[in-house]
């Protein structure tokens, strides 16, 4: 479900922000290596930061379901302009969610809070970063910030 949107102007470049599994548990999931950081806290400071860029419009969606990810990255084609994800851990183990990124072919920055490549070593091979146009990780809730300022970018070319 959708739940936040801001500049809504026709002209307006649309953006998903894609959140999966155990994220809705940021704050008190594992702080010492998430944080302490909500996930509502994360998009507050999304929507405040995309106020700077005047002609953009950010709308969340979190899931723990990888099939429920697939059909908003399958929605979006028609109603966005680029895509940015933090997989979680279907990072490493869906090949689904890789190939709904690719099917759409709109721009998709991958993002993580952590720095998945000094983890453990099954986190380190991502099968969906393939499918984007860049990854960043390991700068906690500044991955989304960078990610969404790289992804507007990209889109302003």
């Amino acid at each position: 479900m959708i739940k936040k949107t801001l500049n809504k102007k026709e002209n307006n470049m649309k953006i998903l922000v894609l959140n999966g599994p155990n994220l809705n548990l940021l704050g008190t999931r594992e702080p010492e290596i998430y944080g302490t950081t909500t996930l509502e806290s994360i998009e507050n400071e999304i929507l405040e930061y995309s106020k700077s860029f005047h002609n953009v419009e950010i709308a969340f969606f979190q899931s723990n379901h990888e099939g429920e990810i697939v059909d908003k990255i399958q929605e979006a084609k028609s109603l966005y302009d680029g895509i940015l994800i933090n997989p979680a851990a279907y990072t490493h183990t869906s090949v689904a969610i890789a190939d709904a990124i690719k099917a759409v072919n709109l721009p998709a920055v991958e993002i993580h809070l952590s720095n998945i490549n000094t983890r453990e070593d099954f986190r380190k091979k991502s099968l969906t970063a393939p499918s984007c146009i860049g990854q960043i990780s390991g700068f906690g809730k500044t991955s989304y910030l960078a990610g969404l300022f790289c992804l507007i970018k990209h889109l302003e070319k």
